[in-house]
């Protein structure tokens, strides 16, 4: 399984356009991806700051799936457009206080595509070992 926290900082007065972005890639990810477990997305306390939960059965269905599908590679380039910063964090979800499952890293399929690959190259789950003594 694959849970990540996304942490964003959204340039000022692109609020509402990040959201309308957010809306239909929601909708879409919903919609054309069965096996999303979680993806939701959240207003911070601070101005124009934002928090997305995304949640995948493993790292391979998130990367594949949902990172690479089209109505994503669709939505990034408006994203950019909008993020002034982001951050990035694979998180574990803690067993019998989370009804997902852990977070586990994967290796990508030999047949990946190599925009996989390049994803994979800054999205790898490496889980810290602290993790371990405490599942």
């Amino acid at each position: 399984m694959a849970t990540v926290l996304i942490t964003l900082k959204i340039r000022e007065g692109m609020e509402a356009r990040y959201e309308e972005i957010q809306k239909d890639l929601y909708e879409k990810t919903h919609r054309l991806e069965p096996d999303v477990l979680r993806y939701e997305m959240w207003r911070g306390r601070e101005p124009r700051s934002y928090y997305c939960l995304l949640s995948f059965p493993d790292y391979n269905t998130f990367l594949i799936n949902h990172q690479i599908s089209d109505h994503h590679e669709e939505a990034t380039p408006p994203l950019m457009e909008v993020i002034e910063a982001e951050g990035i964090e694979w998180v574990d979800p803690i067993q019998g206080a989370s009804p997902l499952p852990p977070t586990n890293a994967q290796e990508l399929p030999a047949d990946a595509p190599d925009i996989a690959r390049t994803y994979d190259e800054v999205l790898r789950v490496l889980p810290p070992g602290w993790w371990a003594a405490l599942r």
